[in-house]
């Protein structure tokens, strides 16, 4: 049955092998001094070098998990924050926050604190409230929570209307927080009714509208009975807790009590504020900011003895000591040679760039040069400036000989070194039109203020608003045109400005023509290099125990001083329920520079965002004013184009002068309204630090066919003066039909001109030239909003 499907086997070719793999077997492996299987041991020890490799990784991960776990979790730890935040007017936090403190102090004594010890879970508890209502004070106390809890109520699943227990407030607050970090989330329901089944029912409702708001592992917990808080600090106290990465960047003390102290005068005071030190070790002769008043130096750091410790044998041993006094056990004392300066604007030379008095051989020499210098005059075309003529070279020393000859007329400009008369007239015809250029700008950036309100009627303030309203949208729809003014000549109306052939490719010089405020930032020649170094100092501060620094954990004083007394005063009010925040500053934070966040319009806010508008940044703990301007996110260019206004449904970056910070830093932008709580406007987070980024600010000018033929059009209106037409004729033109063109000479007194295009053009098409002129933001008149 084998016959052609009979199975064969392929022969072993040993023809092909070499004599040695040949007569391989018969050498003696011992003798020929190749050990056995070395190939093999090879792989084997590579193969164990992996293992011992992850391994090692492995242990240093676990060991750095321990750590953390300890630090946090340990007697020695800082007390854990926890936030209740109200998602609808239904939802009552106060009660709640009652029972969770009374509940993890293990009795029913009065409390006096917002922070208890539980002996018997052997932890220490913060509880705060965040007040329903008031958006800011809910940012800012969700920038210190270890666990941000959100209270919903059962009655809202079934009295409302649209069964959702999130009203407007909460879902603004909710997206807000999210743009801010969330740190570890969970959600307290409570009023639910005693029937199992129904609470069931309704737990599942509310975990059904809330779980696509929050992170993936929120948790849902009951908050009626004893057994559910105890379920809750049970399953707390074994929780990790994760928190925003910006914040583990920096240390930072939540203040448990705040005070002035007395003795200091001249408008300046220190600050006391007492606290756990919590994220990394502070060092007194680092800078800290406190949220909401600036960045001041330490005058000293006191460490305290722990007011509100875990154990009872040491509750009993400050009950025991003097009458609840402070007890000093160290003081940090800031070392003047080590202490970083509060440099906040870098102060310019104003004679920097003068030169120095000459030597009387340097002065010999030069009048010897100028004896022997002839005046040279040369004959140039009618409306070139001094600074083209400048480029201009003559092919003979003996033409400027005969130049008064062959000019009878004066129908060109006369350049000569001695006359400066044409040039002076320039400089006064520019005076005089300066005031309308300042007020052209100020139109097309859409930098104008409104009017100051106590002098505007009602009427006019409506006006001004329906003005901005219309110039939004007008910006929308015909984005970068402007009109050629017709008493001011375009030449010198857009003198700043100038052509590219390529917005991408063209090159721009990031030093050239700097305004006065860049000499007052500071600027980094690498600012990732930069970054990386300020961090692994920090990372050095952590590891080694130094006499300046205090370990974090531990209860400190710290001594902020010279801050403003009204200032100061109004952060220790007996009024002000939200704690005072002190972060420590890395280096150079304090410095200001130009900074460009990525951008993007809140879908709650609807009036439009003028570039310049006063507005409030929220970047991690700090909050100042700032005043952006707005331009494109260009990603393969190094240029960018400003916009007039921030419009919905697309990221933009916002460029301000403002103190420096590390990325990544979330963005919160706030907009101050008369007489209302600030509400958001913007979110986004910082991209980089950059004074040498270019925004360029971009005009159309417009003009219309008159007549075509072909490939040839008479063009007016875009200029009214044949002098402007001659100055701008190097620019490129194009049409919003997509030809492409250029001027070839002018025609009439009123400033039309022949142009040519690369195909034919219609009739009812429209002729543009584009124009640049760099553009920066604005200094803000104050950098901290006053509290």
């Amino acid at each position: 049955m084998g016959g052609a499907r009979s199975q064969v086997n392929k022969a072993h070719k040993t023809r092909f092998a070499s004599k040695a793999s040949r007569h391989s077997h018969k050498i003696d492996k011992v003798r020929s001094g190749k050990p056995v299987g070395s190939h093999r041991a090879a792989v084997k020890g590579a193969r164990a070098a992996r293992l011992q490799h992850s391994k090692a990784i492995r242990d240093q991960k676990r060991a750095a998990l321990l750590k953390e776990k300890r630090s946090s979790n340990g007697s020695s730890s800082a007390p854990r924050i926890i936030v209740l935040c109200g998602l609808s007017s239904s939802a009552n936090v106060g009660p709640l926050a009652e029972d969770l403190l009374t509940f993890a102090a293990g009795g029913d004594e009065k409390l006096t604190s917002n922070t208890v010890a539980s002996p018997a879970y052997k932890l220490r508890t913060t509880v705060l409230q965040a007040p329903y209502g008031d958006l800011t004070s809910c940012m800012e106390l969700a920038k210190v929570a270890d666990l941000l809890a959100f209270v919903v109520s059962a009655n809202s699943l079934y009295n409302s209307d649209s069964g959702n227990p999130v009203d407007e407030f909460g879902s603004q607050c909710l997206s807000v927080l999210r743009a801010v970090g969330l740190p570890s989330t969970a959600v307290f329901i409570r009023d639910l009714p005693s029937d199992t089944k129904s609470k069931q029912e309704l737990k599942k409702a509310a975990v059904s509208f809330l779980s696509p708001e929050l992170p993936e592992d929120c948790r849902f917990y009951a908050a009626e009975t004893k057994d559910d808080f105890h379920m809750f600090m049970r399953l707390f106290k074994e929780q990790h807790l994760s928190s925003p990465h910006w914040r583990n960047q920096r240390p930072y003390v939540m203040s448990e009590e705040a005070c002035i102290k007395p003795g200091d005068s001249m408008g300046l005071c220190t600050l006391l504020v007492s606290g756990y030190l919590r994220a990394h070790n502070l060092s007194v002769n680092q800078l800290v900011h406190v949220s909401g008043a600036g960045d001041f130096q330490l005058g000293q750091i006191d460490i305290l003895k722990d007011p509100c410790p875990v154990s009872e044998r040491k509750n009993s041993d400050v009950m025991d000591s003097d009458d609840n006094q402070i007890q000093i056990i160290d003081t940090f004392v800031p070392d003047p040679l080590n202490q970083e300066p509060l440099l906040v604007e870098n102060i310019p030379d104003p004679l920097a760039g003068e030169q120095t008095w000459p030597t009387e051989a340097e002065m010999e020499e030069a009048y010897e040069s100028n004896k022997q210098r002839r005046v040279v005059k040369r004959k140039l075309p009618r409306g070139t400036s001094e600074y083209q003529a400048a480029w201009i070279v003559d092919d003979t020393d003996g033409e400027g000989d005969d130049s008064e000859n062959d000019n009878p007329d004066g129908a060109g400009m006369v350049i000569d070194e001695k006359d400066h008369s044409e040039h002076d007239s320039d400089s006064s015809d520019i005076d005089a039109v300066s005031h309308f250029t300042e007020k052209f700008d100020q139109e097309t950036i859409g930098g104008t203020e409104m009017g100051d309100d106590e002098n505007l009627t009602k009427e006019q303030i409506e006006e001004d608003i329906k003005r901005i309203k219309e110039s939004n949208a007008d910006d929308e729809e015909f984005p970068d045109e402007v009109e050629t003014p017709l008493d001011v000549p375009a030449r010198k109306r857009f003198a700043k400005y100038r052509g590219l052939k390529s917005f991408r490719t063209s090159s721009w010089d990031p030093k050239e023509s700097l305004p006065p405020e860049y000499a007052r930032i500071f600027a980094f020649d690498k600012f990732t290099r930069t970054q990386k170094h300020v961090l692994a100092k920090r990372a050095e501060l952590d590891e080694e125990s130094s006499k300046d620094c205090a370990r974090i954990g531990s209860y400190v004083m710290l001594h902020v001083k010279n801050v403003p007394t009204d200032v100061a005063s109004k952060l220790c009010h007996p009024s002000r329920k939200l704690p005072v925040v002190v972060s420590g500053l890395l280096q150079h934070e304090s410095k200001i520079s130009v900074l460009h966040f990525s951008i993007k319009k809140h879908d709650s806010y609807e009036a439009p965002i003028r570039s310049k508008e006063p507005l409030i940044f929220n970047v991690g703990f700090r909050q100042f004013t700032a005043r952006p301007l707005f331009s494109s996110d260009n990603i393969n260019c190094n240029k960018h184009k400003m916009e007039r206004f921030l419009h919905h449904g697309r990221f933009s970056i916002a460029s301000v002068y403002a103190p420096i910070s590390f990325p990544p830093v979330p963005l919160i932008v706030l907009k101050n309204i008369d007489g209302q709580q600030p509400v958001i406007a913007a979110v986004g987070t910082l991209k980089s630090v950059d004074p040498d980024q270019i925004i360029l600010k971009k005009i159309v000018l417009t003009g219309y066919p008159q007549r075509v033929s072909k490939l040839k059009a008479m063009v007016r209106y875009m200029f009214h003066h044949p002098e402007d037409v001659r100055w701008f004729k190097p620019v490129e033109l194009w049409t919003k039909h997509g030809k492409r063109g250029r001027i070839k000479e002018t025609v009439g007194t009123h400033g039309s001109m022949k142009c040519i295009f690369n195909s034919s053009v219609q009739q009812h098409d429209t002729v543009c030239m584009s124009l640049f002129k760099r553009a920066f933001p604005k200094w803000p008149e104050h950098f901290y909003h006053q509290i």
